[in-house]
């Protein structure tokens, strides 16, 4: 991506490290993390294609601070379909599931 370090050749665009999150208020992202602002790791290629964000807008839950990037898609009326950019398993421990991981555990836990 465009403003990314150079040093690494990878033959496209790449997204590696933390990368802030703003999460839209009343949204499954909001209910799994308890914030509207968070810190996640990226290593990816691809991004979300702008040129459908506007027909896509209902469901974007999450997008960078600069407001470029989405982050974040959910369907607002199903118990967890959540999508993310970001590896939510590279900050997940036994001890300590993450946020995402523990909200898609308590939604299946409900639909019994």
């Amino acid at each position: 991506m465009p403003g990314q370090n150079d040093e690494i050749a990878k033959g496209g665009t790449l997204r590696l490290g933390s990368y802030p999150c703003e999460i839209l208020p009343g949204t499954m992202m909001e209910k799994c993390y308890g914030s509207l602002s968070i810190n996640e790791r990226h290593r990816h290629r691809y991004e979300f294609n702008n040129t459908y964000r506007d027909q896509m807008k209902e469901i974007i839950s999450g997008l960078s601070p600069d407001n470029l990037l989405v982050e974040a898609i959910e369907i607002p009326d199903h118990p967890f379909f959540v999508g993310v950019q970001f590896h939510p398993e590279f900050k997940s421990r036994p001890d300590r599931p993450h946020p995402l991981f523990l909200g898609l555990v308590h939604a299946a836990c409900a639909g019994k």
